[in-house]
């Protein structure tokens, strides 16, 4: 039995089943939010980033919010795969043993993205002349731009309320910032859907930046400095963009996005609303998703989460999350054979 789903846009149905599955067939890569979710799929990035867009030469736009971002860093530097092992150690290596603040949380996330992009990570991510980088962050706007606990409290709160009655009202509780190296060559430049700035990304400002979209409210402290960016608070990008329901057929060709599930959530505060999930901005996209099986065969039947860090000493968390890591490699085992055999149809499905 199959570990990986197939699902697919009309668009990416079609194309997909006329031509095969083909790295070249692809201009664009999607990575979400979900905290440590990313370990349990870890091998299919893998294969991803090592085999499927090894020799990948015509532009590549990758759009990553929090963990996703940390992760797609890694596939923009000159090895992406020594890059994404560090990210795996340092990640799981992570060890609280008492109840942590939100500074020492922060301060630990600085290791392991310090130790994710090594010496020159930052600028072999930049420079790439390939794969073109783009990392979300939110900027809080009125109770949520402010440093105390309970006006953090207040606000989030009721971004929640009226996110209920419409996602468009996150307007008036965050700001989406889109970092990317070069505007007039980003598909994602001039998003309409929320109020959006794009920001240059730069060796200066990366290491700010990843850490920014990592930066979940209460758990992480807020990013006040980004540079080239406006003075502020800088949140997890998840907020605005958990599993992105955004226009995705400005560049030719189609977007790939391996994903924990099989739907996608807009934002954060739309996990709970099955109504509000994203398929019509999908056309052009496949989601490589893993199956029920493959999940019930995981340790404790779940992919890695946050609630993990509070279940579990660290030993017991870190023996787990190795384990679920290592377990993943199946689904790289199943995509490449899908690959190798050019049997996409007999998998595919739509979305």
């Amino acid at each position: 039995m199959s570990s990986l789903r197939f699902i697919a846009g009309p668009k990416a149905f079609r194309t997909l089943s006329e031509n095969g599955f083909k790295s070249e067939l692809f201009s664009q890569l999607l990575a979400a939010s979900g905290g440590p979710k990313w370990i349990g799929i870890a091998g299919l990035d893998k294969y991803l980033f090592g085999e499927f867009f090894k020799s990948h030469r015509q532009p590549l736009h990758t759009l990553g919010a929090s963990s996703g971002a940390w992760r797609l860093a890694c596939l923009a530097q000159n090895n992406p795969l020594a890059a994404y092992q560090r990210l795996e150690d340092l990640y799981i290596g992570q060890r609280y043993d008492t109840k942590p603040t939100a500074v020492e949380v922060s301060e630990q996330v600085k290791g392991i993205l310090a130790g994710l992009l090594g010496s020159q990570g930052a600028m072999e991510i930049v420079s790439n002349p390939f794969i073109n980088s783009h990392y979300i962050a939110c900027r809080g706007r009125h109770l949520n731009r402010v440093a105390s606990k309970a006006s953090l409290a207040a606000g989030l709160a009721t971004a929640a309320a009226t996110n209920f009655v419409s996602r468009k009202s996150l307007a008036w509780h965050f700001e989406r910032y889109v970092f990317g190296v070069e505007s007039s060559q980003s598909p994602f430049a001039n998003l309409s859907d929320l109020p959006s700035q794009f920001c240059g990304l730069s060796k200066d400002n990366l290491h700010q930046v990843l850490l920014a979209t990592g930066s979940i409210p209460w758990v992480l402290a807020p990013v006040t400095k980004i540079n080239g960016a406006p003075h502020g608070h800088y949140y997890d990008g998840g907020i605005t963009d958990y599993h992105f329901d955004l226009p995705l057929n400005k560049p030719k060709g189609l977007t790939l996005y391996p994903h924990f599930f099989p739907r996608m959530s807009p934002g954060w505060f739309d996990k709970s609303l099955r109504r509000r999930d994203a398929k019509r901005n999908y056309d052009n996209a496949l989601i490589l998703a893993p199956t029920d099986a493959y999940l019930a065969s995981l340790p404790y039947a779940k992919l890695p989460d946050r609630n993990d860090f509070s279940h579990f000493d660290s030993d017991s968390r870190i023996k787990y999350w190795r384990q679920a890591a290592a377990m993943s490699q199946v689904l790289a085992d199943d995509l490449a054979d899908v690959i190798a055999k050019q049997s996409i149809v007999e998998h595919i499905e739509l979305l």
